[in-house]
C-alpha cells in the first residue's frame, strides 16, 4: 500500500502559502480582482515566494511534481487570482526542451491550436508569451500579440484566444509530441489539486453555514437531507486528494502510468469540486445564489476551472490510457 502522508517540508509549505494566501488573497480581493481575474499584487507576492522559478532547473533543488500539487492546492483553497499552475508548468517544459529564451509572464495553453489559434488558452489575456501545441510543433506565441479575449467567462477567469502568427518553433517531433504530453500530464495534475482546494474550501463554508443557521430551533446541520448531502460531498473530495497525490507521485517517478491519472485525476477533481461547492451552494438556500455571499465565488470556480479540463467526458480517454499503460508494464 502507498503511502501517500505529507512529509515535514511538505506541511511546512503548505502551512506558510496557506497563511500568505490567506493575507493576500482575501474574498474581497478575489471579488476586486474580477472581471478579468488577474490580482498583479498577488502575482508580485508568489513572485517573491519563489514562484514559478520554485519548479525550474535553476533552482539548487526544484520543486517535485508533488509539492506543486501541494502549492496549487493552497491557491485553489484561496481561489488565487494568479496565474499559478501555467506559469509552473511552463516553466518545467521550458526547462525539458532547454530553452532559456522565453521570459516574462509565460502561460500554457492545454488545448491543441486550432487553424493557428490557441483558443481558451489560461491566463492568455494578461501574458507575455503562450507555449501552446500548434500543427506537431511546440510553440511560443510572438510576444505583443493581440489576444482576443471574451467579454465575459464564467468566473472571471483571464482566458484568450492568441493568433500563433510569429510563433517561435521550440520543438517538433517525436520529442515534441512526448514534451507536451508530460506537460498536459503536469497540468491536469496541478489543476485537479487546484480543483480539491475550490471542493474542499467551498464544503467547508457550506458546513459552518449549516452549524450556525437553525430551523425549527435547531441547526440545519443536523437535519439528516442535508447533512448526508456534505458527508457525500466531502468523501469526494477526499477521494479526489488522494488521487491527486497518487498522479503527482506518478508523474514525479516518470510511471507509464503518469498521463491516464492524470487525466483521470483531473476529471474526478473536477466532478469532486463541482457537487462539493453545489452542496453548500444549496446549504445556504436561497442566500446561496446571492453575490454577497462567498459560496458563489468558489461555485463559479469550480465550474470553470472543470470546463477547462475537459469535464467528466476527460475520464474515458484517461481510463484507456491508464488501461494500455498498465498491458505495458505488464508486458514489461
Amino acid at each position: 500500500m502507498m503511502d501517500f502522508s505529507l512529509s515535514t517540508e511538505q506541511l511546512d509549505l503548505r502551512a506558510g502559502l496557506t497563511a500568505l494566501l490567506a493575507e493576500h488573497s482575501s474574498p474581497q480581493r478575489v471579488r476586486a480582482a474580477e472581471p478579468l481575474g488577474f490580482d498583479p499584487a498577488l502575482w508580485a507576492m508568489l513572485g517573491d515566494f519563489g514562484f514559478p522559478h520554485l519548479a525550474g532547473a535553476g533552482e539548487a533543488t526544484p520543486a517535485g511534481l508533488a509539492e506543486l500539487a501541494i502549492a496549487a492546492q493552497a491557491a485553489g483553497a484561496a481561489l488565487a487570482s494568479a496565474p499559478l499552475v501555467e506559469t509552473l508548468v511552463a516553466t518545467r517544459l521550458l526547462d525539458r526542451l532547454g530553452r532559456t529564451d522565453v521570459t516574462g509572464l509565460v502561460t500554457f495553453a492545454p488545448r491543441p491550436a486550432v487553424a493557428g489559434v490557441a483558443r481558451t488558452a489560461p491566463w492568455a489575456a494578461v501574458a507575455d508569451r503562450v507555449l501552446a501545441w500548434d500543427d506537431g510543433r511546440i510553440v511560443a506565441s510572438a510576444p505583443g500579440r493581440d489576444v482576443d479575449r471574451p467579454k465575459q467567462t464564467l468566473a472571471g477567469l483571464a482566458i484568450g484566444h492568441v493568433d500563433l502568427a510569429g510563433a517561435t518553433v521550440l520543438a517538433a517531433g517525436p520529442d515534441a509530441t512526448e514534451g507536451f504530453a508530460d506537460a498536459l500530464a503536469d497540468w491536469q495534475v496541478l489543476t485537479a489539486a487546484t480543483l480539491t482546494g475550490i471542493g474542499a474550501a467551498g464544503l467547508r463554508l457550506g458546513v459552518d453555514y449549516a452549524k450556525t443557521r437553525h430551523q425549527f430551533g435547531r441547526p440545519i446541520g443536523s437535519f439528516q437531507a442535508l447533512a448526508h448531502q456534505l458527508a457525500d460531498a466531502a468523501t469526494l473530495v477526499d477521494g479526489a486528494e488522494l488521487l491527486v497525490l497518487e498522479a503527482a507521485w506518478a508523474g514525479g517517478c516518470g510511471s507509464g502510468r503518469r498521463r491516464g491519472l492524470a487525466a483521470m485525476a483531473a476529471a474526478f477533481a473536477g466532478r469532486a469540486a463541482r457537487l462539493a461547492t453545489d452542496r453548500s451552494l444549496h446549504a445556504h438556500g436561497g442566500y446561496g445564489y446571492t453575490m454577497e455571499y462567498d459560496i458563489q465565488l468558489y461555485f463559479r470556480r469550480a465550474k470553470a476551472l472543470d470546463l477547462l479540463a475537459g469535464g467528466e467526458r476527460a475520464a474515458v480517454a484517461a481510463v484507456v490510457d491508464l488501461a494500455l499503460a498498465d498491458i505495458d508494464e505488464g508486458r514489461g
